[in-house]
């Protein structure tokens, strides 16, 4: 019997990437029988002999895939805000859905229209395993957008902490802004927080 080692740092394996590793259907099977493997979902495997740090943003691209970490939980990775959320917020395209969500980490589900979902996504790895999410100033300007769902004093606090980073991009902002139909509210918050 031919044994597959699976890197103890990549805590989720895509069927296809199974494949590219020479497994059949019948071996993954095999894999998940002689617990090697758990199946979260119909694309997606927990290799549960990962031996790496519990990273709730990686849990939750494995049981969203193409889903993107949003709002709340961007602004709290980018250290934007204090808020310790107990949800991971995570957009997908408004036509994709998702078949099985877990216990824990809890996520919550946002439908983007593709403009607003392809827009400012970058891919962070660790380990094995990678994540996407919004960039900053695509995660503020989004906040802002969503402020009546997220809390004006949580979206105050996003933005001000914004203003204070050395790396921002103003221009980027509102280049998102425009192209998100949201400009004269992002200018509208940027003017009261500047004066």
């Amino acid at each position: 019997m031919i044994v597959i080692a699976l890197n103890a740092n990549q805590k989720y394996y895509t069927t296809s990437e199974l494949k590219e590793m020479g497994c059949s259907y019948y071996k993954i099977g095999q894999m998940e029988e002689n617990g090697q493997l758990r199946r979260i979902n119909r694309t997606t495997y927990e290799n549960l002999s990962y031996e790496g740090d519990e990273n709730d943003f990686i849990n939750a691209a494995a049981y969203v895939p193409k889903g993107v970490i949003c709002l709340m939980s961007a602004a709290r990775y980018y250290e934007l805000t204090n808020f310790l959320p107990d949800v991971i917020d995570v957009a997908i395209d408004r036509k994709k859905k998702v078949s099985t969500l877990p216990d824990w980490p809890e996520i919550k589900v946002f439908y983007f229209d593709p403009t607003r979902m392809n827009t400012g996504v970058i891919e962070i790895t660790e380990g094995g395993d990678s994540f996407q999410i919004f960039d900053v100033e695509k995660t503020v300007v989004d906040i802002i957008y969503y402020r009546n769902k997220i809390g004006i004093e949580e979206t105050s606090e996003v933005l001000r902490n914004y203003l204070k980073r050395q790396d921002r991009q103003i221009d980027r902002l509102y280049t998102y802004a425009k192209m998100l139909r949201c400009e004269s509210i992002v200018r509208t918050y940027l003017e009261v927080l500047i004066s």
